[in-house]
């Protein structure tokens, strides 16, 4: 485990991914706490108004994530100033994601159910880069030995192969699977070869004169719907907050 950690996670050209890492996750969970207490009206927090206008978080972690960003790129990727652009990087992007949905929609529905768009795209992001950090490169090129690497044909072949698996699961609705398929192929070659999802271009495409193929798809999405529905709500909940009601 100790040489792992070593191998993987404190080696020199990892150590910004680990710090912008731990600065996004930790800008998100202080930018959501005190959100909830800005919005229970507790604590000594406030919105943040200029001439009128509620700045939202989402301008200064635009300002961070730039300045971090071309700080990163123009001090390489050791020493002090990698770390410190990294942190900078990681909080800017930290607060930017926070309001996903609102750049999404450009509107504030940080509160509504749409917001919830926000919490999945963070949740989502954080456990990418952790799997770069653990390892883990795109399309499954970690799995390729010193040998196979010097032939491009076998490289190539590689990430086309997963790309493909990526693609078909995205074509068939499962956009989760082929996001984490990116970085580790078999969960996306899990989507491509399952029942498509109703409404996604595979179904319109290839469902539209099977009705038991259209059948069964309904059925299964239903299933899973309802089995995960409830837990993933909660944990939402948990995370970012409760919404709003809908307004009449």
């Amino acid at each position: 485990m100790g040489d792992w950690w070593q191998r993987n996670i404190l080696e020199p050209g990892k150590l910004p991914l680990l710090l912008a890492l731990g600065a996004f996750v930790l800008t998100f969970v202080i930018t959501r706490v005190v959100t909830r207490l800005i919005r229970a009206g507790k604590g000594p927090f406030g919105n943040v108004e200029a001439g009128g206008v509620h700045i939202h978080h989402v301008v200064p972690g635009v300002v961070l994530t730039v300045v971090g960003g071309f700080a990163a790129v123009a001090g390489g990727r050791h020493g002090f100033g990698s770390a410190l652009a990294a942190v900078v990087f990681g909080i800017g992007a930290g607060l930017v994601l926070d309001e996903f949905a609102l750049i999404l929609h450009l509107d504030d529905v940080y509160w509504s159910e749409a917001g919830r768009k926000s919490v999945e795209v963070v949740v989502i992001t954080a456990a990418l880069v952790g799997l770069v950090l653990a390892g883990f490169t795109p399309f499954g090129v970690d799995n390729v030995s010193q040998d196979e690497l010097q032939d491009r044909t076998n490289v190539i072949a590689t990430v086309g192969g997963n790309f493909l698996f990526s693609l078909l699961a995205l074509a068939k609705g499962k956009a989760r699977l082929a996001i984490f398929g990116v970085i580790v192929p078999l969960i996306a070659l899990i989507g491509a070869v399952r029942l498509a999802r109703p409404g996604s271009f595979w179904a319109r495409r290839f469902y539209a004169r099977r009705p038991r193929a259209r059948a069964r798809s309904r059925l299964r999405a239903y299933h899973h719907d309802r089995r995960w529905s409830g837990p993933t709500r909660t944990l939402q909940n948990w995370i970012a907050g409760r919404p709003d009601p809908p307004r009449l």
